[in-house]
């Protein structure tokens, strides 16, 4: 086997498999290194995202409300059912199937585009060496032309609360629980622990959710977070704000959760604690001597606009470096990459990330909010549209939430999108097309939208800002 690559990507999350992929398609000599192990010593690639994330979280959230729909909705459509009920173990199979079902499909787009996969550590050395380490211990030195560091992150540890792996767990621990917890608290009330505290909850778990921040969603619009908190509160979830955790211990009768708030001191007792307050870059153990690559004060790998790190050669993408950690902002930036390195056109358009937070009713949003314009010093002009007005909405008894549009009130360029509602991930893309064409509300408003269909309530959203909406009253 060759020693010598054109690339050589070290990680192999959504970050970094797409940038190796690109490079084969590039007709470029690639390796891929990775060194995920699963609970039970596996190997596979895919990172986080597909193994303990974005891919397992999405299929229990789905198997959640489906049994939640079941006891609430189905009834409003005529559907009698008795007996219902859920079967964990059922679900975690499925979802298990489904995540080794995307990573083994990695391996297979590495044979099309002729990358070659490496399981183990990937240690970037002077002179673009890297030291690679096999899971066997086993140690070789792999040279290359280029670079690429997608090392991705991890959950974020909390002071004075300890992972045991069974009591007190991380976001990965919570996605593997193979009974519903009675007593649930989830620390962070951020995208991950909203979506871990409502598949538990959708079950049967009393479930509290405790964030130090005094309000919820603070990146989100604040129409949208205000609407979320009510939706949240109507699930069952008991979000407390203002709540700083100080401390937790196992004791035989549960999860002693201590935390502060307006009102003094608090202690919560739960069976389980989900810690989920963010994640930090990994880099362990990811740069020796003489390197050139630098990190922040925070911990990420600095990088250009075009995530050259100013070693020659070396590139870095992903959770690794700024930016927000999404798995769509490293697959662009790993992509991008790989055509740079082949001297091909490479851009991101940071400006254009949207953003998905997939409880129920699902949130999502591309550009600015309507706080950041008006502090931005840009005068803008608002749109919004109700779901409960939009009869494909109605017809799916999913009538929650609504469509905003935040646009220039001079040039009428659209700067932001933010749904809160049915299939909101899905509606986002056609606002993020839009943006990233530099569209104005007018061009939305003049775009047929088929009828009837929830993309009419961003339809109606755009003719609102201009006060020429036809499905509701204009104010």
């Amino acid at each position: 086997m060759t020693d010598s690559f054109d690339v050589i990507v070290i990680g192999g999350g959504p970050a970094g498999y797409p940038a190796a992929i690109r490079a084969g398609q590039n007709k470029l000599t690639v390796a891929c290194i990775d060194e995920w192990k699963n609970r039970d010593g596996s190997t596979a690639f895919g990172g986080t995202c597909l193994n303990a994330g974005c891919i397992p979280s999405k299929a229990l959230l789905e198997s959640s409300e489906l049994y939640h729909r079941a006891l609430h909705e189905f009834a409003a459509h005529g559907v009698t059912l008795s007996g219902v009920g859920f079967d964990v173990a059922a679900m975690q199979k499925r979802k298990a199937g489904i995540v080794r079902g995307s990573t083994q499909g990695i391996l297979q787009l590495f044979k099309a585009a002729g990358v070659t996969p490496l399981t183990g550590h990937g240690k970037l050395l002077a002179g673009r060496k890297v030291e690679f380490t096999g899971h066997d211990g086993a140690k070789r030195t792999l040279q290359a032309k280029h670079v690429v560091l997608a090392s991705g992150s991890e959950p974020m540890p909390l002071r004075g609360v300890a992972f045991d792996g069974e009591r007190i767990v991380d976001s990965w621990g919570a996605l593997e629980f193979a009974e519903v917890p009675k007593r649930l608290c989830v620390i962070g009330a951020g995208v991950i622990g909203l979506e871990l505290g409502s598949v538990w909850r959708r079950l049967g778990a009393e479930t509290v959710v405790l964030e130090a921040l005094d309000a919820l969603l603070p990146m989100a619009d604040g129409a949208v977070a205000k609407e979320a908190a009510r939706h949240f509160k109507k699930l069952g979830l008991d979000v407390r704000l203002g709540a700083k955790v100080t401390g937790a211990e196992v004791r035989p009768d549960g999860v002693h959760v201590g935390y502060s708030d307006a009102r003094g001191a608090q202690t919560l007792v739960v069976d389980r604690l989900v810690v989920a307050i963010g994640r930090r870059p990994f880099t362990k153990d990811l740069l020796g001597e003489g390197t050139g690559v630098k990190l922040d004060e925070r911990g990420f790998i600095q990088v250009d606009d075009h995530c050259r790190t100013g070693a020659e050669g070396i590139w870095a993408v992903g959770d690794c470096v700024r930016g927000p950690m999404l798995a769509h902002k490293g697959k662009e930036e790993g992509v991008a990459v790989a055509d740079m390195i082949a001297g091909q056109y490479g851009h991101v358009n940071y400006r254009t990330i949207p953003s998905v937070i997939y409880t129920a009713p699902e949130i999502a949003w591309v550009g600015h909010t309507e706080e950041q314009a008006k502090a931005a010093g840009r005068s803008i002009k608002t749109g919004s549209f109700p779901f409960a007005a939009s009869g494909r909405a109605r017809a799916m008894e999913a009538g929650a939430g609504f469509c905003k549009i935040v646009a220039d009130a001079g040039s009428d360029e659209i700067l932001g999108v933010h749904v809160i509602g049915p299939m909101a991930g899905e509606l986002i893309a056609e606002a993020v097309l839009a943006m990233e064409y530099a569209a104005s509300s007018e061009d939305l408003q003049r775009t047929i939208h088929a009828h009837p269909t929830l993309s009419e309530a961003l339809h109606e959203a755009a003719l609102a800002a201009d006060k020429r909406a036809i499905d509701i009253p204009n104010r």
